[in-house]
C-alpha cells in the first residue's frame, strides 16, 4: 500500500521523521549545547537588544513555543523548530503516516455489532501552506535556513526579528525600552493563528508565563530563566491585526478560556437511510445520568489538523470528542460529552470515556508544543472537575493503555501518543504532580523518568513505501517510557508480551512496539529489587527495570494490590468489564465474557486502579428504533481494573484479593 500524503492545508501542517543515530543502550545524559560564544540565557538577551523586543517578551514567547527546548533539530508536529519554533512546512512535508485508523482496527470495538473497516482515507488536495515563518526569519537575519532550523543562536534571532516586523507592521512601538504591555499584537501575531480567540488565548498565555516567571534546565543542558513580573497586556492591539472572528456556539463544552468552536461530527443513516443498524459515526446517550464517564483518553491524529478535521466530519468515518491543533491549542469539539464516540476500539471504554485528539504523529519522533500541552491540561481539568474524573493515569489514559477486548484485537490497538507525549509535565500543567507515597516496603512504584534525559534508543520513526517501519534508528529526545528487561542487566532481552508477539518473542525498541514499556505516572506492584535494578509485575512476569538510587526512574508509592485468592493458581484477564449472561434481558444478546491471552498467577500483585461494576451499553440502531435500545445493561459481577501491562485490564472480583500494597512487599 503507498504511502498517504496528507494535505498541507489551514494552521497545521504536516512533519517528517528525521533520523539520528541510535543503538539499544541505556538513556545517557542530555548532549552538550551546540558551541556558541553565549550560554542560552545570553542568547536571548543579544537577540533582545539586537531586535529591539524586550527580554521578557522574547523570553516567554519562547517558553510557550517549545520551553526553551531545541528538541535536538527536530520538527514539531505543526513543523516548527527550535526554541522559537520556526515553522518550515515546506522542508518537513514530504513524508507522511497512515492515517490514524487502519484496515484491521475497528474504533468502535463492539463485536456485537458488525466491524467498522475504514481502510485507508482519501487523500484531500494539498494546500498551499499557512506557516512559513523560517523564510521570513532568513530573510530578516540573513541566517540560513540550515542554522535557523538547527542552531539555537539562529533561531532565537529569527524569532526576536519576526517579533519585531509584527511590531512594526501594526504600528507599535519597538525597542528593547519599550513596555512589554504594547506587544500584545505581536505576541498575538506570533502563534499563527487565523482568529481573535486562538491568537488572544496565546498571547494571554504569554503574559501569564510573564507573570508568573519560570526557570528550568533544557534538554540541551542550558540553564534559563524569566523573572516574575507584573505586566498588564494592552489589548487593544489585537484588533489590528485583522484577523476573523469565531463565534462560540452556544453549548460549546469547553472552559471560557480555552478558544474552542463546534464542529460536529455527523450523526446520520448511511446508504439508502432503510437500515436503522446502518449509520455513523458515533452514539446518542445521556450521559453521566446514564452511565458515569470514568475515562480520558488522550489520543494523536496521525494527521494534520486540517484533515482531522476532514475526517470527523465524514458520516462513514467515526468520531471523538475533541481536536486540539499543536500550534496554538486551539480546539474543536465534534461530540456532545453526554454522547459515545466511536475511538478507542473498545467500547466498554468508548461508551465510559471522553476521546480527544491532538495533532501529532507518534510514531515520528516530532515534539508537541507547550500551548498544546497547556491548552489540552485545561480542556481535561476542566471536564474532569465537570464529572467527577480522577487525575491519575487509572483515569486519564492514552489510547495506548486501552485493552483489546478479545485476544484476536489485542495486536491491532493504537499505542498513540506513543512515548514522546511529556505525561509528567502534563500532569504537573493538571496540578496533579506524581507524588512520592511511600518507601521500598509499601509494595508500589510510580514511574516518572527524567523526560529530558531519558531518551530510548527507540528504530522504526520512518516508513517504507509499504508503509512498515524502516530499521532507521529514531531521534534520541526526551520519551516517558521505561524499559523493562528480563533480567536486572541491560543486555537481558526485553520481556514479552504474548498479545503483540505470539511466538513468545521477546519485546522490541521498535517505536510501535510497547510490550516492554511502563510510562510516566503508571504504578506498579514491585516484584524483586537486586542493587540499581527493580522489579515489577507485568504481563504475568518480572519485568526489571535500571533504578539507581543516585537517579531513579520511579518513586515509592503506596495503594491496594490483587492477587488470586487462596487455592487460585492462575486468574482470568480481561479487556473489559461486561456483564454475566443471567444480566441480559431477552431480546439482548449476550455479550460473551472472553478473557484474553494474559493469566495472573499465584504469587503476582498488580495494582489497582478503580473497582468496575459490569455494564454493556446497548446501542445497535439509529436514535434508539428498536425497542430496549439506548439502554445500560448491568450485572452482579464486579470487576477490578488493574495495571497489567502498559495497558489497563480487568479481573472479576471473585477471583481475588484486595488487599494493601505493603501486606507481603517483597523488602
Amino acid at each position: 500500500m503507498p504511502r498517504s500524503r496528507a494535505p498541507i492545508g489551514g494552521r497545521i501542517l504536516l512533519s517528517t521523521a528525521l533520523v539520528g543515530a541510535a543503538t539499544l543502550a541505556p538513556a545517557g545524559p542530555a548532549p552538550a549545547a551546540s558551541p556558541t560564544s553565549a550560554n542560552r540565557q545570553q542568547q536571548y538577551a543579544a537577540a533582545s537588544a539586537e531586535y529591539g523586543v524586550p527580554e521578557s517578551v522574547l523570553l516567554a514567547v519562547s517558553y510557550l513555543e517549545s520551553r526553551w527546548d531545541t528538541n535536538a533539530g527536530t520538527p514539531s508536529t505543526s513543523a516548527g523548530y527550535g526554541p522559537m519554533h520556526l515553522t518550515d512546512a515546506r522542508y518537513v512535508s514530504s513524508l507522511g503516516e497512515p492515517g490514524h485508523y487502519g484496515p484491521a482496527e475497528d474504533p468502535r470495538g463492539d463485536d456485537s455489532r458488525a466491524p467498522i473497516h475504514l481502510g485507508k482515507p482519501a487523500v484531500g488536495p494539498a494546500a498551499e501552506a499557512a506557516l512559513q515563518t523560517l523564510d521570513a526569519a532568513a530573510a530578516a537575519t540573513g541566517s540560513g535556513k540550515d542554522a535557523l532550523r538547527s542552531d539555537p543562536t539562529a533561531n532565537i534571532r529569527g524569532g526576536a526579528a519576526l517579533l519585531a516586523s509584527y511590531q512594526k507592521e501594526i504600528g507599535a512601538p519597538v525597542g528593547v525600552g519599550t513596555d512589554p504591555a504594547a506587544w500584545y499584537g505581536a505576541v498575538a501575531r506570533y502563534s499563527g493563528s487565523d482568529s481573535t480567540d486562538s491568537a488572544a488565548s496565546f498571547a494571554d498565555e504569554v503574559y501569564a508565563t510573564i507573570r508568573t516567571g519560570a526557570a528550568r534546565m533544557t534538554d540541551d543542558g542550558q540553564r534559563v530563566a524569566l523573572a516574575a513580573r507584573a505586566v498588564a497586556p494592552q489589548k487593544s492591539w489585537l484588533g489590528k491585526l485583522g484577523l476573523r472572528k469565531v463565534a462560540r456556539a452556544d453549548g460549546v463544552e469547553c472552559p471560557a478560556e480555552l478558544a474552542c468552536e463546534w464542529i460536529p461530527a455527523p450523526y446520520q443513516l448511511l446508504g439508502d437511510g432503510t437500515d436503522p443498524e446502518y449509520y455513523g459515526n458515533h452514539d446518542l446517550s445521556d450521559r453521566p445520568a446514564r452511565q458515569k464517564i470514568d475515562y480520558i483518553v488522550i489520543h494523536d491524529t496521525e494527521e494534520t489538523y486540517a484533515r482531522t478535521l476532514e475526517l470527523v466530519q465524514d458520516p462513514a468515518y467515526v468520531s471523538w470528542h475533541y481536536t486540539m491543533r499543536s500550534g496554538d491549542g486551539h480546539t474543536a469539539q465534534h461530540v456532545r460529552t453526554k454522547d459515545v464516540a466511536w475511538q478507542a476500539g473498545n467500547w466498554y471504554i468508548n461508551s465510559k470515556s471522553i476521546g480527544i485528539e491532538h495533532e501529532g504523529f507518534a510514531r515520528q519522533g516530532t515534539w508537541y508544543t507547550e500551548a498544546l500541552y497547556r491548552n489540552s491540561a485545561k480542556l481535561v481539568g476542566y471536564l474532569a472537575k465537570r464529572f467527577d474524573i480522577p487525575l491519575d493515569r487509572q483515569h486519564i489514559i492514552g489510547h495506548d493503555n486501552v485493552p483489546g477486548t478479545v485476544p484476536s484485537t489485542v495486536r491491532g490497538m493504537h499505542w498513540d501518543p506513543g512515548p514522546y507525549w511529556d505525561w509528567s509535565h502534563y500532569f504537573d500543567l493538571l496540578k496533579a504532580p506524581f507524588h512520592g507515597t511511600g518507601t521500598p516496603r509499601t509494595g508500589l512504584v510510580t514511574m516518572d523518568p527524567d523526560f529530558a534525559s531519558n531518551r530510548p534508543a527507540f528504530w522504526g520513526c520512518t516508513l517504507d513505501e509499504n508503509d512498515n517501519p524502516t530499521s532507521e534508528p529514531c531521534p534520541l529526545r526526551g520519551s516517558s517510557s521505561v524499559i523493562l528487561h528480563s533480567a536486572p542487566r541491560h543486555d537481558a532481552p526485553l520481556v514479552t508480551d504474548i498479545g503483540l508477539h505470539p511466538d513468545g518473542a521477546p519485546s522490541t525498541m521498535e517505536a510501535s512496539d510497547h510490550g516492554a514499556r511502563a510510562s510516566a505516572g503508571q504504578t506498579y506492584a514491585i516484584a524483586d529489587r537486586q542493587g540499581d535494578w527493580t522489579a515489577v509485575w507485568y504481563l504475568g512476569q518480572k519485568a526489571w527495570f535500571y533504578n539507581p538510587a543516585a537517579a531513579p526512574v520511579a518513586k515509592w508509592a503506596t495503594g491496594f494490590v490483587v492477587t488470586p485468592k487462596p487455592g487460585k493458581t492462575t486468574v482470568p484477564v480481561y479487556g473489559r468489564a461486561y456483564p454475566e449472561e443471567a444480566a441480559y434481558p431477552a431480546g439482548a444478546p449476550y455479550q460473551t465474557i472472553t478473557p484474553l491471552q494474559y493469566t495472573l498467577s499465584a504469587g503476582q500483585r498488580y495494582a489497582v486502579g478503580q473497582v468496575a461494576p459490569s455494564e454493556f451499553y446497548k446501542a445497535y440502531t439509529f436514535a434508539g428504533t428498536f425497542p430496549g435500545d439506548f439502554t445500560v445493561i448491568r450485572g452482579e459481577t464486579t470487576y477490578v481494573q488493574i495495571q497489567f501491562g502498559h495497558r489497563i485490564m480487568f479481573v472479576n472480583m471473585d477471583d481475588v484479593l484486595i488487599q494493601p500494597s505493603a501486606v507481603g512487599a517483597p523488602h
